[in-house]
């Protein structure tokens, strides 16, 4: 590599990526595998993990850089299994990725009542959406942070969202000729998840920088993924450079922040969401 750019080269590097069988799981694995680290890919099917592993073999990755580990983020004896068996085949996790989330759909109707709707929104759906997207954060880095610290280095990287330093803009989801209770609307997990994992960043980056093992978070703004074009003609207006995130726009920083490139920087959330929230 290019001396003015080795301070980005992760060879003999391992990173470890939870909900890796998403579309930004993927990229993120992309991003990394570039600058020449071993991944393990983590989420909860196995299948969708294969093809996300095969899709990565067949744009040109090495098979013998990308691990499968079919993982439940919200049981702590599934995550102590993974790094127990990874121990034992000789890999040390230098980079954890904590990328798991549900995406919660915004349009939910049962019984003609929308349950994404705050006055609407049940119990189980709060703590199973806290328990993969914040919990499961949690879990994995006292898991694996711990296994850092006692190494004495290590990254961990919290994927947020803009939504960790704004408000939804609830007008987005709104439709023609529904009732106000009938209106969709992105739920309050998402909110509360992504400024949760802006305080798990602050906690950790404080908690072990003595033991070399830094934290920070990513905020994403919306990627376009063929959204329909009234909602995409709408969010488009409240971004100042006037469009959507293509999938391989944050993989640039994603290798920043798992870099020594980004060695002084501990505790930060970067936000990249083409200006959206400084309006």
């Amino acid at each position: 590599m290019n001396n003015k750019l080795e301070k980005f080269d992760i060879t003999n590097k391992t990173a470890l990526i939870t909900g890796a069988a998403g579309l930004l799981g993927t990229k993120h694995a992309e991003a990394l595998l570039e600058i020449g680290a071993e991944v393990i890919l983590t989420d909860l099917c196995i299948n969708n993990l294969n093809e996300a592993r095969d899709k990565l073999i067949t744009a040109g990755y090495s098979k013998e850089k990308i691990v499968c580990y079919s993982m439940d983020v919200t049981t702590e004896k599934s995550i102590v299994e993974v790094a127990k068996d990874l121990q034992s085949i000789g890999k040390t996790v230098h980079i954890l990725i904590n990328n798991a989330a549900i995406n919660p759909t915004t349009s939910s109707i049962e019984s003609n009542v929308r349950t994404t709707r705050l006055e609407n929104f049940s119990i189980d759906r709060w703590n199973i959406e806290l328990s993969v997207g914040l919990t499961g954060a949690f879990l994995c880095s006292k898991v694996f942070g711990t296994i850092m610290a006692k190494n004495g280095a290590g990254v961990i990287l919290n994927i947020s969202s803009d939504l960790s330093v704004i408000a939804p803009d609830q007008r987005l989801y709104q439709q023609k000729n529904l009732s106000e209770e009938l209106q969709a609307v992105k739920p309050i997990t998402y909110s509360v998840i992504k400024t949760g994992m802006i305080g798990l960043t602050r906690y950790l980056a404080s908690y072990w920088p003595s033991k070399g093992v830094r934290s920070n978070a990513l905020s994403p703004g919306g990627v376009y993924i063929d959204q329909d074009d009234e909602f995409v003609n709408k969010i488009n207006e409240l971004i100042p450079v006037g469009r959507m995130a293509e999938p391989d726009e944050y993989k640039s920083a994603i290798q920043f922040l798992c870099s020594d490139a980004s060695v002084y920087m501990n505790g930060q959330n970067l936000v990249i969401d083409g200006g959206r929230s400084i309006i």
